[in-house]
């Protein structure tokens, strides 16, 4: 495997929230993907649970206003889902992955559903209008990214194409 990137979750001012480490499992111009672990204690988001231990594949981008973690159960690996974090394009340096988040998240489903979170924390944030455009366009083409089963989305079974 691939060396250790630290990852930096930042807020919407630059402030780190907090760090953790991936193992790089692929780079491709403007992206890298890390695989890590969930080491936090049990979250619910709507209808899915994040479990400490889930293997979370996680692809940064670059040119891109989102990242994307797909989710894996810690026990068996089946596929959970995919967390979806809408962000100013990843910073990739000297090593380091920084990311700002902007609070709005994307939750999709295996049967292709899709559940948006966080709108009124995404409402009350202090942006630019250019980053709250920006923010939206990206949940966006996220959207577009499931229908269309394009990237980490490519996961889903044709039957269960949304109908968006």
């Amino acid at each position: 495997m691939g060396s250790a990137i630290p990852v930096h979750k930042l807020n919407e001012l630059g402030v780190e929230i907090f760090r953790y480490s991936g193992t790089l499992v692929e780079e491709q111009g403007t992206s890298l993907t890390l695989e890590a672990r969930f080491e936090r204690y049990d979250v619910q988001f709507s209808e899915l649970t994040f479990r400490e231990g889930d293997r979370f594949i996680e692809t940064y981008y670059s040119d891109r206003w989102f990242n994307i973690f797909e989710i894996h159960d810690a026990d068996e690996d089946h596929l959970k889902g995919w967390y979806c974090n809408i962000t100013r394009p990843a910073r990739i340096k000297q090593g380091h992955i920084y990311a700002e988040d902007l609070a709005l998240d994307l939750l999709v489903y295996t049967d292709g559903r899709v559940f948006v979170l966080d709108e009124d924390e995404f409402d009350v944030i202090d942006l630019s209008e250019s980053d709250r455009k920006n923010a939206l366009s990206a949940l966006e083409e996220l959207k577009q990214w499931v229908r269309a089963r394009k990237g980490p989305f490519s996961r889903l079974a044709a039957e269960n194409r949304p109908a968006m």
